[in-house]
């Protein structure tokens, strides 16, 4: 059976873009089709940035309380904290072996932390392959990633065919996916939306968080110009990933007819309709987080699940490590 996997590190609250670019990409997969999904709470590769591991516990669970609100059927999926599979920190000392450290320099995340001389650490250098370990542990055909790790993805599929050209077929070589329409989400400041940059909408924040956050969208004019640079405007590219045809229609109007029409409208236009599209969803998200015994019991299943998975494909390994001449 093709196997799917994607996975957010427990660095805080899914903001939209993991929401439209992972999330509900994901979820539609699972509820639709007989592929075996897995989802990663990558919380070890938080401990890269995170000093409070407090924080990670936390975000653990609210990463766990999205998934679960924005749908996610737990009977068709795999959901699971990384650092509840050892074989993954047990396979990634494998990998680790078959990769060469000339060829790690060159990965971006390290070129990332080269040009940062605070909080530099190991992880950081070996976040590549550490990633690996997650896809090839799980023998899987199709990993949904961002743009910025399709590097990782290559890292992988030279380690993987490395080990099965030198010692013996044992991994599925796996490939990148992505959701074109979804990987170009801006942020309020114009660039790509990133936790790191600070520049996110976070769906699952307060109503006075989530408003303060779009009113400070960048913005170039005085007024919205529909024209040939419309879908550049930050505003209007994220309402349309959001809504419907009719909607997006109402929206335009606006903008063309509408005199007063400013970008302070256009911006609390676009928070009401944030509030109005994820309104059960972030009911869900608070119901799960005051009842995080749901949220312990599905993540403890997920693992059992997984971990079962994992010790075929690490019998596997030692097996073509130990086998004899």
């Amino acid at each position: 059976m093709s196997r799917i996997l994607t996975g957010i590190k427990s660095t805080g609250i899914p903001h939209i873009g993991n929401v439209l670019g992972v999330m509900l990409p994901i979820i539609d997969i699972v509820n639709n089709s007989l592929e075996k999904v897995f989802i990663l709470i990558a919380d070890l590769h938080s401990l890269t940035k995170i000093k409070n591991i407090k924080d990670i516990k936390s975000n653990t669970y609210k990463i766990a309380a999205a998934w679960l609100a924005c749908g996610l059927n737990i009977d068709k999926a795999i959901l699971y904290r990384q650092s509840d599979i050892p074989q993954i920190t047990e396979l990634f000392w494998y990998l680790n072996c078959f990769f060469p450290y000339q060829r790690l320099k060159l990965s971006h995340s390290f070129k990332n932390m080269n040009n940062s001389k605070k909080n530099r650490n190991i992880g950081l250098f070996t976040y590549p392959i550490l990633m690996a370990a997650d896809i090839l542990l799980f023998e899987t055909k199709r990993v949904f990633v961002g743009k910025d790790q399709l590097q990782h993805i290559e890292i992988t599929r030279k380690i993987a065919k490395k080990i099965n050209n030198k010692i013996k077929k044992i991994f599925v070589i796996p490939e990148a996916k992505m959701k074109k329409n979804s990987m170009s989400i801006p942020g309020i400041d114009g660039s790509k939306m990133s936790k790191s940059k600070k520049n996110t909408i976070n769906i699952f924040s307060s109503k006075k968080e989530i408003k303060k956050q779009i009113m400070n969208i960048h913005t170039n004019h005085n007024k919205i110009s529909y024209d040939e640079e419309l879908n550049n405007d930050i505003i209007y590219h994220i309402y349309i990933l959001l809504a419907n045809k009719a909607e997006i229609l109402n929206f335009e109007k606006k903008i063309l007819f509408e005199k007063e029409f400013g970008y302070e409208k256009a911006k609390i236009e676009l928070y009401k309709y944030i509030i109005f599209r994820f309104s059960n969803e972030r009911k869900k998200y608070i119901f799960f987080l005051k009842n995080k015994k749901i949220i312990y019991y599905i993540l403890n299943k997920g693992a059992e699940e997984a971990q079962k998975i994992a010790n075929i494909t690490m019998i596997k390994i030692k097996d073509a490590f130990n086998k004899k001449k």
